[in-house]
């Protein structure tokens, strides 16, 4: 029939940085419709009540072009290590502590620092634990859950759920799948913890609040992930050896894993998704170091003129401050800029080439710990459409680098729903 909705399957939400995107998909996957609810500025990313507002406007407006009534599943993601404290009505205690925030407190750190396995992610001046455990000790606070797990409240989840993926930083043991007992004796209260599901597990069917917003009551919501691991999911990336890199501020790998790598040494952490573990790292350098040099109309006016198979030999280790994270872990190593061409198209050209190196050598760290050979990139980011990069990068790399099939994370969030759907009907 001329102008009927189409029929969609599963439906992902995705709490982003700079806003709230929703995505429905048909069965077999492919995009029907997305829509967006940018935040104003960076104080309305932290505040609860424009999350939500934010996902009512998204469903809302594909509610118009697209039948939610045939969703069978619902996931949210979130970024990664953001947590709010909530009461019993499940409103927000005071302010949200965001996935960049430093603990306000840094004894709770240096005491996570003592009780906590040398390779856990909950440690660190911006660990999400550290986070929790301050929130949880504000008056009337009955539970500390993620920024996703709120979300699926609103939407109408009975019990704080969350996923493994979002509580990873929070200390969760994926080998055990429980919460340790060792956030006792860093001052948690684990009894405060949302229960925990794998990525992509169907939870329960929807109740009045999603069917206020057009989901049937036979849709179910399911376990969500991090934005980051929905942005790899969202690529099309699912194989062992596929790896994502995002070529943005900073540069940042992951890896489709057989086995799980940990080595915070470097920054390295696993999550698990699905029948896969995704390995990465995130380097200092990247974009941000080209900018600092370079403005977007210098880079428009020099990006033609490089010569990707003339390479520049200098060698360069981009960084705008001394240290590195990963590929190599060290607080005091030097940024590599020099001798500077007088020639910008040739600086311009050795940056890319040290951020290239730093690349192929964070996928020779992963696989060096225990991981695959890298066997696919796909490309996200800023630095996606710069064609001679890529030249560059192909050269260096030696394999096959494939076309994203979206850069979205509110797609990966519904086609983890779609994969849940297939593995526990």
């Amino acid at each position: 029939m001329s102008g009927a909705k189409k029929p969609a399957v599963s439906l992902g939400v995705d709490l982003g940085t700079s806003g709230v995107r929703a995505a429905a998909l048909g069965e077999d996957g492919t995009l029907l419709d997305i829509t967006a609810y940018p935040f104003p500025d960076a104080a309305a990313g932290r505040s609860p009540d424009l999350w939500w507002a934010g996902v009512q406007s998204c469903l809302s407006e594909l509610a118009a072009r697209v039948s939610l009534a045939t969703v069978e599943g619902v996931a949210v993601d979130g970024t990664s290590g953001t947590v709010l404290a909530i009461d019993a009505d499940g409103a927000p205690v005071g302010d949200v502590l965001m996935y960049n925030d430093a603990c306000p407190d840094p004894a709770i750190v240096t005491r996570i620092g003592e009780a906590a396995p040398a390779n856990s992610p909950a440690r660190g001046a911006t660990s999400a634990l550290a986070r929790a455990i301050h929130l949880s000790r504000r008056p009337g606070v009955r539970r500390v859950v993620h920024q996703a797990d709120w979300i699926l409240m609103k939407l109408g989840l009975a019990e704080p759920t969350s996923d493994e993926n979002n509580a990873l930083k929070t200390g969760y043991d994926l080998a055990a799948e429980r919460w340790p007992g060792w956030l006792e004796a860093c001052g948690m209260d684990i009894d405060l913890l949302p229960a925990v599901r794998r990525a992509g597990t169907p939870l329960a069917t929807v109740r009045d609040a999603g069917r206020t917003l057009g989901l049937s009551a036979a849709c179910r919501y399911h376990a969500g992930t991090t934005d980051g691991c929905a942005s790899f999911l969202a690529t099309g990336a699912a194989a062992i050896g596929d790896g994502v890199t995002a070529l943005g501020s900073t540069l940042v790998l992951k890896l489709a894993c057989a086995v799980p790598i940990d080595a915070a040494d470097y920054g390295i952490y696993s999550h698990r998704i699905l029948d896969f573990w995704l390995a990465g790292g995130a380097s200092n350098s990247g974009g941000a170091v080209i900018r600092s040099f370079f403005d977007g109309e210098a880079l428009k006016a020099l990006t033609p003129r490089l010569r990707p198979d003339a390479p520049t030999g200098l060698a360069y280790y981009p960084l705008l401050k001394p240290g590195e994270r990963f590929p190599v872990n060290d607080p005091a190593y030097p940024p590599r800029l020099e001798p500077r061409p007088a020639d910008d198209v040739a600086f311009f050209q050795a940056m890319l080439e040290g951020i290239t190196a730093i690349e192929k050598s964070g996928y020779d760290r992963l696989a060096d710990l225990g991981g695959p050979p890298v066997r696919s990139v796909r490309t996200v980011g800023g630095g996606a459409a710069n064609p001679a990069w890529t030249r560059m990068r192909e050269n260096a790399l030696g394999v096959a680098f494939l076309p994203s099939r979206s850069a979205e994370a509110a797609v990966g969030t519904a086609s983890l729903v779609l994969a849940g759907k297939a593995r526990w009907p």
